[in-house]
């Protein structure tokens, strides 16, 4: 009898194509992780990894099982919640679950007005999270995908793409804003021009993202070769560089909600950039707590200027 762990391990190792790396995420030792690939070699009879002395490669077998893997595994998740106990709203009511994918300086924007509006309770949701880049939670609206609804961005029309099949809805635009160290001690009040912005040390995105092709497009569009000092993907980490007086940086107002102390936006008008904030979701996948769970998302983000209604 194959066990379901070893399943789910398998799909780990070979996403990694390492013990180590799989035991990290799943919080086992390497060890443990190389005992249950060989306890599922034995119960399948099947060869699913070539050992090298310091590597590992997944057989075709490995990766057949674990296309299968997958469908097993999605079978029995849904066997498991269909079966629990449903979640109960203060009145005893069952809630009904809705499941979302979320960019992370959404979440933190987002999340906590949602859950500590005084009425959520009585809403009849039970909301199970999951945080990632766009990318990560447009792969959960897919076929075999688990999600109700994503909320993602994008940067112009760069690379992000999503099926023809999910609905669209667009939520607002998230402006950039130029951060600079405060200690550089530079003049609130003016107004600073591309060719000032060229002789400034940067953190820029790592090349060959979707942000960082943009954001290379505006500046070449002013011939502006930024000197670059840091490449974050992370805007957190990117404000606390810019705190600490290492560069300055193109962030979203809302990843600047929670900005550490010793920063300064600068009026930089010819730097116009912003990402566009989307709802997508399955046609095919009826949720009706997914209106209601919009209707309140639309009123947080309008609390913050950004919304449908903005020119």
């Amino acid at each position: 009898m194959v066990n379901p762990v070893h399943l789910r391990t398998l799909l780990e190792v070979v996403r990694h194509k390492s013990f180590a790396s799989a035991a990290l995420t799943l919080g086992y030792t390497p060890s443990a992780v190389s005992q249950q690939m060989s306890a599922l070699e034995r119960d399948t009879s099947t060869t699913l990894f070539a050992r090298g002395a310091k590597s590992i490669e997944p057989t075709p077998a490995a990766l057949t099982m674990v296309r299968h893997a997958k469908r097993v595994l999605t079978d029995i998740d849904a066997l498991v919640a269909a079966t629990a106990s449903p979640d109960l709203d203060p009145s005893g009511k069952p809630l009904q679950e809705l499941r979302i994918g979320i960019f992370p300086s959404l979440a933190t924007f987002a999340l906590p007005r949602l859950l500590g509006s005084p009425d959520w309770e009585q809403l009849g949701i039970a909301l199970r999270v999951n945080v990632g880049e766009p990318h990560q939670t447009i792969a959960g609206l897919r076929q075999d995908g688990d999600l109700d609804l994503a909320l993602i961005f994008q940067v112009g029309q760069a690379g992000l793409a999503w099926p023809a099949q999910l609905e669209r809805q667009w939520l607002g635009d998230d402006a950039f804003r130029v951060v600079v160290p405060a200690a550089w001690k530079l003049d609130g009040s003016s107004v600073f021009s591309t060719a000032q912005l060229a002789d400034m040390p940067w953190i820029m995105h790592h090349p060959g993202t979707s942000d960082a092709t943009m954001i290379s497009r505006l500046f070449s569009a002013f011939n502006v070769h930024p000197r670059v000092v840091a490449h974050c993907d992370d805007f957190n980490a990117s404000l606390h560089m810019a705190s600490a007086g290492l560069g300055a940086a193109l962030v979203p107002e809302l990843a600047m909600l929670q900005a550490p102390e010793g920063i300064q936006v600068i009026n930089a008008p010819e730097i116009r950039l912003a990402r566009s904030i989307f709802a997508l979701r399955p046609e095919n996948r009826e949720n009706h707590k997914v209106g209601v769970f919009m209707d309140r998302l639309t009123k947080v983000l309008a609390e913050w200027s950004i919304g449908p209604h903005r020119s």
